[in-house]
């Protein structure tokens, strides 16, 4: 229980030394003997402090530390003991007289505090520091920094008798050190903390030294740890302020040193070395002649892995005693005396050494390293970014005004120290991002499956020895978890930020890997940093139109390392300091209490000051006032201060904590709570007792089959080999490659399938394109098929296949001649030419650009020729006419797939193309159904995009919202595109640039079940979902750190008003229990709750100050105040139907309702300002029920359910309805299921998204 309480700055203070009854005979020994050899003594563990450090009434006691132990008094004698080896006598951490904190063993302790031994000195020495790292076998770490001071050796027996005495001192000096340990990595802080008690140290007389210590451990034991984010926490231990800086997030650890110490002491490119080693998780062993140095040198070099995180053994300082440890079989990372060095250097092989001091890296028994190096283009690119940190802060402050102050001048170094450090760590960021930027590129996250494999026959030749180490890491292993479990951390930020364009664009659609011209060109100029690249750039896509163009950032190489001007910059966040209350005079518990409720009180007016400021902030305050509210035993305090992090930030909310308060309340606690919080616990409760499913974690390297598949094993091999991941297209594969057999495929035969294609895939990186050929293709071009040399009626040579052409490498003098484009092919079909005295198959190819037809004597490969071309065809008129560059895509996947049937199945059975013939999939489509597309859609249809790129299924668009740019930062300086949000089924969500089309975000987690509604807001957007949460998005983090739970039932309706006299907004949702929120959207508490009668309320509008409400059986209007200004029922003969109402929408200008129904095609126009008017009905053509509608300018833009099934497909359309005129203007059709919902684009684009069977969406011009 006691691991749930709120964490605290001390862990515990341990004073380690020698016994009094060692230095008596010491210094016996040596005023006897008169010798002048000092000896070296065994460090003890002279006493434990540990909170708590007062006395709690009874039943407190009991409720919050059952097991407290009562401390012993502070270098009080211990009991005799037995003789034991040296090293562990006088350790006893489990004796009566030392008490030992839960989690703590302190059996090493005193050789660290005393790494180089416990010396006996004839001078009064300056005290010195260091810093210890505690892991205990969980991997949790505590922190230790130490203070070795020198006091007299006393000729009398007592250690505590006063100076004032008639004792007299000796000349001789004894060690002894003082450790605090924390679980937070607070180095400098604590650093800081010991020097202010070293101060009193060292007027206070021997007999004071406990009280001291003691004084100054519990004042420790009050400070907090402060929440992660940008609240740091202040305090003041005379004479200095010590600052306790906070975790950037809980990924984080808090960074409480100088991370700018490695620049200082190495250059990069050794630094670089270092990292490798880590990376590849080598034996690497710090030196310095300086202990501190060790730990911070260590810890700093952790840190510049992150996300990265080190699993093997971390021992930054080794005492003389533990050098044995470098013998340890695995990968570590070590610290250890420089006086050491030659030993371990001589004894020990394949140490990499690191020399702090003289700043080398080497290895035993060498001078250079001999490990693979980090990959060129990553290493050169940090090694630039190096050059631009500002690292002495003398040179920073050279032109300053002298500081007065040593507050303001610590202050000063702290922000600049601060500044530093970001800029370190995003440096160290981005060389990570570059080094793994692709490994999401050989993911497949369904089965959680990583192609090491094809990841390394990616990378350059130089570069696949360091990566195979990598891999093979444990290191590496947890980094492939967060990346399959799509963790949005610094890595997954910064690699979508610092995509090149052609990344963007290559995300868009699933397009199998081929080199592009660009990429070829780059690979010939052998120079991943080539700075001179043509301004010709074009995109990757293979698939949307030819005369589409995007414009590339200067040095950018497509998956390739980018090092642009300068680095990405990502200001630090400002920093609030909020000052903890003096502590108080004494410290029993009254005081301690009085000290707690100053410090909730003080917060409290914290907290109403920043009732209007940055939610993020006031989050952080909520938080802190919680824990202190539970170390007060105010439990349903704390329990409401913690619900408050839902409307500010859930990223901080504390699941534990706030699960053992709601286990430890009282029966009269709980009577009291208010409904809020009794919805709390019992939310609590409910999720205690829900089934404990620990998340699927585990990492697979695709391995080959070993017996024959059935369809489904075929399906899930297919996907985590990365060849595809459509189900109908592996369904169709499945087919092709067990033609004629029972119903599974041979894994021999998937075997002979995979190599075919991976050999497909190797000929094709470099296919050997003369220079005058790549001239005549666009960057973005991929040659994907080459056949061999045939006679043609252009000459001998060979044809080859893009994305968007056919062209003939002629032989003999190499050149370019074109045969067409697809789009312009009229006419493909098999003939035969005279060949000496035969006849041979041949392919001829009529197009719209040349009045002569092409014919290529293709002999054997004919057949599959004429597949291959009329797949593109088919692709490439139903891509144009559907304006959806998915066709072209899936077209050219199914030709490569022809490809690798028919050479896997060549050998095998007599007609393979038979087989490959089952791929031909939107050739079938064109043979069975001419496409057709009305004139009207296709002028209207501007573009489709599918958002379940990347999924196995399409899924159903739910949601679709538009934000303007202006709305997706707070920053108005900022240029920031607008956005398209996309709600897909089980809570996901999709952002895509609605300037590009090009996707943002991938996934965004928003609970588990449908979301219903969106609703934009300034620099957020509401998303209301089945699970009766409202989500709010922070548009420019965009992050889910916020949620308002007041409703009971599905969200189903948002919406707002602005109101310019009061410059705020009013916003409502609604519940399909007829509950409706108003809310203040700045504090977002409810202003008022009403409540409407229904069966089911599905959606609201406001208009003018007035509520309509959708409801299944009528239309309401409904004042503010609740009073049900008018219910418009639903027609009677609909009521025979069985119909509802589905949608509307209220043109208050013109007093003009317009409703449409689920299960019937038709529209109803109520006259609001003539209540006695009756209803007009408009037919809807073909529509059997309406699903959605919005208005846009003068028109009413409807979508209807699918109709009948077509060829397995339900189509449906968009209709658009002239309101002036109340007729039908446009019939649009562009999806092949139910229109599911509709937005608009600033009025001047209608986006529609459709349910599973089509799942995409499409964008339509307004006129």
């Amino acid at each position: 229980m006691a691991d749930h309480l709120p964490p605290v700055l001390l862990e515990a203070c341990v004073v380690v030394g020698a016994s009094s009854e060692k230095l008596r005979e010491v210094y016996q020994t040596i005023n006897n003997n008169g010798t002048s050899e000092l000896p070296l003594l065994e460090p003890e563990v002279l006493h434990v402090l540990a909170p708590p450090f007062f006395s709690r009434p009874r039943a407190e006691s009991e409720s919050l530390r059952p097991n407290g132990k009562k401390r012993r008094a502070f270098l009080r004698k211990k009991k005799e003991k037995p003789p034991s080896s040296a090293g562990t006598s006088s350790l006893a951490p489990g004796s009566e007289d030392i008490g030992v904190p839960n989690d703590n063993d302190l059996m090493a302790l005193p050789q660290l505090c005393f790494p180089g031994g416990l010396r006996v000195t004839n001078k009064q020495e300056d005290e010195q520091f260091h810093f210890l790292v505690f892991t205990d076998v969980f991997g949790n770490k505590s922190h230790g920094v130490v203070m070795q001071c020198y006091r007299p050796i006393l000729e009398s027996s007592s250690v505590l008798e006063n100076r004032a005495g008639s004792s007299k001192f000796s000349k001789l000096f004894s060690a002894y050190s003082i450790c605090v340990i924390s679980k937070y990595p607070y180095f400098t802080a604590l650093k800081d903390c010991l020097s202010c008690l070293l101060i009193q140290l060292r007027t206070c007389p021997l007999s004071d030294m406990e009280g001291r210590v003691r004084e100054f451990a519990a004042k420790l034991a009050l400070v907090p740890i402060p929440p992660p984010g940008t609240l740091h926490l202040m305090f003041t231990l005379r004479p200095l302020t010590i600052v306790l800086p906070s975790r950037e997030d809980k990924d984080h650890v808090a960074i409480d040193l100088d991370l700018h110490l490695p620049f200082l002491c190495f250059r990069p490119q050794q630094l670089l070395q270092v990292m490798s080693g880590l990376l590849q998780e080598q034996q690497v062993v710090l030196f310095s002649a300086d202990w501190a140095r060790l730990t911070l040198m260590g810890e700093s070099l952790l840190l510049f892995l992150q996300p990265l995180s080190w699993q093997q053994p971390y021992v930054p300082v080794l005492a003389r005693s533990m050098l044995d440890f470098l013998m340890a079989p695995t990968a570590f990372l070590m610290g250890c005396h420089l006086s050491h060095f030659q030993e371990v250097a001589d004894e020990i092989d394949d140490l990499i050494l690191i020399n702090i001091d003289k700043g080398s890296v080497t290895t035993s028994h060498s001078e250079t390293l001999g490990l693979p190096e980090i990959p060129q283009a990553a290493a050169e690119c940090f090694i630039q970014r190096c050059q631009s940190l500002q690292i002495h802060f003398d040179l920073h402050q050279c032109s300053s005004t002298s500081c007065t102050d040593i507050s303001e001048q610590r202050a000063m170094r702290r922000a600049w120290q601060h500044n530093l450090n970001h800029d370190i760590q995003r440096f160290t960021l981005e060389l990570i991002v570059n080094i793994f930027r692709d490994v999401g590129s050989h993911l497949n996250y369904e089965h959680r499956v990583f192609n090491s494999e094809e990841f390394l026959k990616s990378r350059e030749p130089s570069e696949q020895l360091f990566y195979k180490k990598v891999l093979e890491t444990h290191i590496f292993h947890f980094f492939l978890k967060d990346r399959l479990n799509r963790k949005m951390d610094d890595f997954a930020r910064m690699e979508l930020i610092t995509r090149s364009e052609t990344q963007k664009m290559k995300a868009l659609v699933e397009v199998p890997r081929r080199p592009t011209m660009q990429e070829i060109q780059a690979r010939r100029k052998s120079s991943v940093t080539e700075k001179h690249l043509s301004k010709r750039l074009g995109m990757s896509l293979p698939n949307l139109r030819d005369d589409q163009a995007v414009s590339f950032q200067k040095n950018t190489l497509p998956n390739r390392i980018v090092i642009s001007e300068t680095a990405p910059r990502s200001p630090p966040k400002p920093i609030q300091m909020f000052k903890l209350p003096d502590f108080p005079a004494s410290l029993s518990f009254p005081s301690i209490q009085n000290y707690y409720h100053e410090l909730i009180q003080q917060l409290g007016k914290t907290i109403f000051s920043a009732q209007n400021e940055n939610p993020s902030l006031l989050a952080r305050f909520y938080y802190l006032r919680g824990f202190i509210n539970t170390l007060c035993s105010r439990r349903l305090d704390a329990l409401s201060d913690f619900q408050n992090l839902y409307k500010t930030d859930t990223a901080i909310f504390p699941t534990q904590l706030v699960t053992w308060l709601v286990d430890s309340l009282h029966r009269d606690e709980r009577h009291q709570a208010n409904p809020e919080l009794k919805r709390l616990i019992l939310k609590v409760k409910t999720e205690n007792e829900k089934q404990s499913v620990q998340p699927d974690d585990h990492v697979k390297k695709f391995e080959l089959p070993r017996k024959s598949l059935h369809q489904e094993e075929f399906v899930r091999c297919v996907q985590e080999c990365g060849i595809i991941k459509d189900m109908a297209t592996i369904h169709r594969l499945f087919d092709a490659l067990s033609n004629g057999q029972p119903k599974h495929v041979d894994h021999e035969l998937f075997k002979l399938f995979y190599s075919f294609w991976k050999d497909m895939e190797a000929e094709a990186k470099d296919p050997n394109l003369p220079s005058e050929v790549i001239d005549h293709l666009g960057y973005s071009e991929c040659v994907y098929k080459l056949s061999s040399c045939v006679k043609t009626s252009h000459g001998v040579g060979k044809i080859a296949m893009t994305q968007k052409r056919l062209f003939l490498l002629t032989e003999g003098k190499p050149g370019f001649l074109e045969i067409t484009n697809f789009r312009n092919i009229q006419e493909v079909r098999i003939s035969t030419a005279p060949f000496l005295l035969v006849r041979v198959p041949s392919l001829r190819i009529q197009t719209s650009s040349r009045p002569e037809v092409f014919e290529a004597n293709l002999k054997t490969e004919a057949e599959l020729w004429n597949l291959v071309v009329k797949e593109m065809w088919a692709g490439r008129k139903m891509a144009d006419q559907h304006k959806d560059p998915h066709y072209m895509t899936q077209a050219l996947t199914n030709v490569l797939l022809m490809d690798a049937v028919v050479g896997c199945l060549q050998p095998i059975i007599q007609r393979p193309i038979i087989a490959a013939s089952k791929l031909a999939y939107f050739d079938q489509i064109k043979q069975k159904v001419p496409i057709k597309v009305s004139q009207t859609t296709s002028e209207t249809l501007k573009h489709k995009i599918n958002p379940s790129l990347g999924l196995a299924e399409p899924q159903t668009v739910h949601v679709l919202l538009y934000t303007p740019g202006q709305l997706t930062s707070d920053d108005s300086k900022a240029v920031m595109n607008p956005k398209l949000w996309v709600a897909l089924s089980g809570g996901k969500l999709v952002v895509f640039d609605a300037a590009s089309w090009s996707m943002l975000q991938d996934c965004i987690e928003v609970g588990q079940l449908q979301l219903n509604c969106m609703l934009g807001m300034e620099g957020q957007v509401w998303i209301g979902s089945q699970d009766s949460v409202i989500y709010i998005i922070d548009t420019h983090s965009m992050s889910c750190n916020k949620q308002l739970t007041e409703h009971r039932h599905e969200v189903t309706g948002l919406t707002a008003e602005n109101r310019a006299q009061h410059n705020s907004q009013q916003t409502y949702s609604c519940s399909s229990d007829g509950t409706i929120l108003q809310w203040d959207s700045a504090s977002l508490k409810v202003k008022r709750n009403l409540h409407l009668s229904c069966d089911f309320l599905s959606s609201i509008q406001i208009y003018d100050g007035t509520l309509w409400c959708c409801c299944g059986d009528s239309i309401v209007e409904l004042r503010k105040s609740g009073t049900v200004q008018r219910r418009l029922e639903i027609p009677d003969d609909l009521k025979s139907m069985s119909s509802s109402f589905s949608s509307f929408v209220f043109i208050p200008e013109r007093g003009e309702l317009w409703t449409g129904f689920a299960d019937s095609g038709e529209l109803c126009l109520w006259q609001t300002n003539n209540r006695r008017s009756p209803f007009k009905k408009i037919i809807l053509p073909d529509c059997p029920g309406v699903t959605c509608m919005i208005r846009v300018k003068d028109q009413l833009w409807v979508g209807c359910r699918g109709g009948n099934s077509v060829e397995g497909q339900r189509r449906s359309q968009v209709l658009v309805i002239d309101s002036e005129s109340q007729s039908v203007t446009k019939e649009l059709q562009a999806h092949s299921d139910s229109i599911q919902t509709l937005c608009s684009a600033e009025d001047r684009y209608v986006l529609s998204g459709s349910a599973c069977h089509d799942g995409k969406i499409a964008i339509w011009k307004v006129e």
